[in-house]
């Protein structure tokens, strides 16, 4: 049975048991003695908080699922306009060859091919919603002068958790540190490294931005707290690590005056 399924048989029974509970409320109110008074009071105070929360983390679902299926979309439409620009070059290049300006054809064709390899090291994966965010990021940091630099050692086919879950959790710390690393003046480096071993998988992410202070670490992924400068909720690391927890892994940062680091370990579902 899929999670779709589970929560929605969990919602029939919430509902069923609500109105049982309010159908032997109204119909014995008379007769009841306090104890029971408050006990079916209990009851229906329960199912109604369960069933609002399956609602809300359907939606909640919902709305990640939403934002994979639009990363999907952009790296999509990404790839098409990539497939007709590099038709369009070889077509320069095969023009240039037949001329013999070969030293033209080299200089033309260095920027094409790292180009290409930039879209290649974020197809490694076996989830298109991960590759789709990689490749949304590499692009992101390009226009803000950030150097991306990708390196995966696996495929992450038998991931614990839902595509999309994963990506809201790098995204955040991918965004994480962007902001961090904007604040540098001279380079601005993120390095994103996903391999596994034999039980696990791992995502090391680290930048060269400031050092985040001791005081602040020990809070990092408490609910409500934020290092950001402006206003906030402070809660995507929170997120971040219940969801990380919820899926049996474990998630560490550590800071010095050389990098920022975040490691996700997270144990293959064999």
């Amino acid at each position: 049975m899929n999670l779709k399924k589970i929560v929605t048989t969990l919602i029939f029974i919430n509902v069923l048991q609500f109105i049982i509970g309010l159908l032997i409320w109204i119909t014995t109110a008379d007769q009841m003695s306090i104890y029971i008074y408050l006990s079916v009071g209990l009851m229906l105070m329960s199912s109604l908080i369960t069933v609002l929360g399956l609602y809300m983390a359907g939606k909640f679902k919902d709305a990640s699922m939403r934002e994979s299926i639009q990363n999907l979309e952009d790296l999509n439409t990404k790839l098409r306009a990539q497939r007709h620009d590099y038709l369009n070059h070889f077509q320069i290049i095969y023009g240039l060859m037949e001329l013999k300006e070969y030293d033209e054809a080299k200089k033309y064709i260095e920027p094409v091919f790292k180009d290409l390899m930039k879209v290649s090291k974020a197809l490694k994966t076996a989830q298109p919603a991960v590759n789709a965010l990689l490749q949304a990021k590499i692009e992101a940091a390009e226009k803000k002068n950030i150097n991306l630099f990708l390196e995966i050692r696996t495929d992450l086919k038998s991931i614990p958790i839902e595509p999309w879950n994963l990506c809201k959790v790098l995204a955040n710390i991918m965004d994480n540190s962007m902001t961090a690393v904007s604040e540098n003046k001279e380079e601005k480096n993120i390095y994103i490294e996903i391999g596994e071993n034999q039980v696990n998988y791992t995502f090391l992410i680290y930048n060269n931005g400031p050092i985040i202070p001791a005081d602040q670490l020990s809070n990092i992924f408490k609910q409500g707290f934020t290092t950001k400068k402006e206003q906030g909720h402070g809660m995507g690391l929170y997120i971040v690590s219940k969801i990380i927890r919820e899926a049996g892994g474990t998630i560490e940062v550590n800071s010095d005056q050389v990098k920022t680091s975040f490691l996700i370990i997270l144990p293959k579902d064999l």
